[in-house]
């Protein structure tokens, strides 16, 4: 066999290997979540939650919607950062609506990092929300 042919065997033989690797990790890697704490400041209760990717799930009055879920890798600085978008559902009447019907407000919508809560942190007056961890 030429060196040509045994060049461009190899060549395919590794690239049909790293396709099978990376549609193997694309098809193991889930959409995971993020570990959530949240605490109601008037009843004192706190409570761990799981926000997954792209769904709404619902503390107290609040929908917060988990956009992203990041960790660094073992060999660096532990830190987990969540991307989030967190909404008062609180009624609120307002014109021309029923009186019960919730008014959707956004009041937080960024990163929380889980070594400095205060840092970019949810501001309301009954709850707080604090980043944990990443599932997947």
């Amino acid at each position: 066999m030429s060196r040509f042919w045994r060049g461009t065997a190899a060549a395919v033989a590794l690239s049909m290997a790293f396709g099978q690797a990376a549609a193997v990790q694309a098809e193991a890697q889930p959409r995971g979540g993020a570990l959530l704490r949240g605490l109601d400041k008037v009843t004192g209760h706190a409570a761990d939650f799981i926000a997954p990717i792209g769904e709404t799930v619902t503390f107290g009055a609040l929908e917060v919607v988990a956009r992203a879920c990041e960790r660094r890798p073992e060999d660096q600085t532990p830190e987990v950062s969540v991307y989030l978008q967190i909404y008062d559902m609180a009624p609120t009447p307002r014109r021309g609506a029923p009186e019960d019907a919730p008014e959707r407000r956004e009041i937080f919508s960024g990163w929380m990092f889980a070594s400095s809560p205060g840092l970019n942190g949810l501001e309301h007056a009954v709850y707080d929300i604090w980043a944990m961890d990443c599932r997947t």
